[in-house]
C-alpha cells in the first residue's frame, strides 16, 4: 500500500474566506465544490509529507500547514495588500529558507516559505 495524497481539512461555516485566502491571495484553484466542502490546490507535482514538531524552529510556535512558494516575497506583498498581520518574519533562518508566519481567516497559524 502507497500514500498517495494527504489533504488537509479546516472547519469553517463561511468557504467564502477560504477563497479569499487560498484561492485569491494565495493563486490555488478551487479543485472540487461541493457546497458543505471546498478544495483548492495546484496542478504543482508534490511530495506526501506530514511533519511533527516539538516547536516551530527559531522558538515560534508549530505552525498549523506550511506553504511552500515560489517567490516568498510576492506571497508577503499579497498578503500586506490584503492587510493581513504578518506574526512572524519575514526571516531567512539557518536550515535555508526564507519565511513568515501569517494567520488564515479560521485562526490556523501559516508558515509560508521558500527555499533558498
Amino acid at each position: 500500500m502507497k500514500v498517495k495524497r494527504i489533504m488537509a481539512n479546516i472547519e469553517t461555516s463561511d468557504s467564502e474566506k477560504a477563497a479569499l485566502f487560498y484561492g485569491e491571495i494565495l493563486g490555488l484553484d478551487l479543485l472540487m465544490d461541493h457546497g458543505w466542502l471546498r478544495t483548492y490546490g495546484s496542478a504543482e507535482t508534490m511530495r506526501v509529507q506530514v511533519s511533527f514538531a516539538s516547536e516551530g524552529g527559531s522558538g515560534t510556535p508549530v505552525p498549523d500547514l506550511s506553504i511552500e512558494v515560489d517567490d516568498v516575497e510576492v506571497a508577503l506583498a499579497r498578503f500586506k495588500a490584503a492587510e493581513i498581520p504578518v506574526e512572524y518574519g519575514p526571516v531567512s533562518e539557518p536550515w535555508g529558507v526564507r519565511r513568515f508566519y501569517v494567520r488564515d481567516p479560521f485562526g490556523k497559524l501559516i508558515n509560508i516559505l521558500q527555499h533558498e
